[in-house]
């Protein structure tokens, strides 16, 4: 157990803070801890069918590039999970979900963060624009399911919620756990 001695310094932003904390150890001695505290989020496989996914190009501030990914972001204050995947769906790729499953949630950076992401499946899309949120995706790109996974195996796509999803979808279709009618 680590016991809190007291808070050097705390940065609020809009969407999340940041506390750095000086600790002390089971052991005696003393140290610095990060704590980003951070809203929960969802993150969605979206399927146009049994092959087809929806991916979205997206500049990665922090890596200075654009990424491949799957549709995710944060919950907004007050909002239900699946309201916030629908939503998240809706402005990323333009288009509504008619059915969601549930394939897990994870912690993407336990060591500092309290963030929780919640991975959905989706599929009976309905396109509702061609709209997509400019400020965060360049593009919606159609792919299929197995060249994902191949750019994940070849290190191309490093993104943590899109290799778990994607790699979690693919072994629950194979254990029989995906519903019998999730594509039909």
């Amino acid at each position: 157990m680590e016991e809190k001695i007291r808070t050097l310094g705390v940065l609020h932003a809009q969407h999340f803070s940041a506390h750095l904390d000086a600790v002390r150890l089971r052991t005696g001695k003393t140290t610095e801890r990060i704590k980003v505290d951070y809203p929960e989020a969802a993150a969605v496989v979206p399927f146009l069918d049994e092959r087809r996914i929806l991916m979205v190009r997206q500049w990665r501030y922090a890596l200075g590039m654009e990424t491949l990914e799957i549709p995710a972001g944060k919950m907004d204050p007050g909002e239900a999970i699946e309201d916030c995947v629908r939503r998240e769906l809706r402005e990323e790729t333009g288009h509504e979900a008619g059915r969601l499953f549930l394939l897990s949630s994870y912690y993407p950076a336990i060591g500092y963060s309290n963030e929780l992401i919640r991975i959905y499946a989706a599929s009976h899309l309905r396109r509702l624009s061609e709209a997509q949120d400019i400020d965060e995706i360049s593009k919606v790109e159609i792919m299929e399911l197995d060249h994902v996974h191949n750019l994940i195996m070849e290190g191309v796509i490093q993104d943590g919620k899109t290799i778990i999803g994607i790699s979690l979808f693919r072994s629950e279709l194979e254990r029989g756990e995906i519903p019998e009618d999730f594509f039909t």
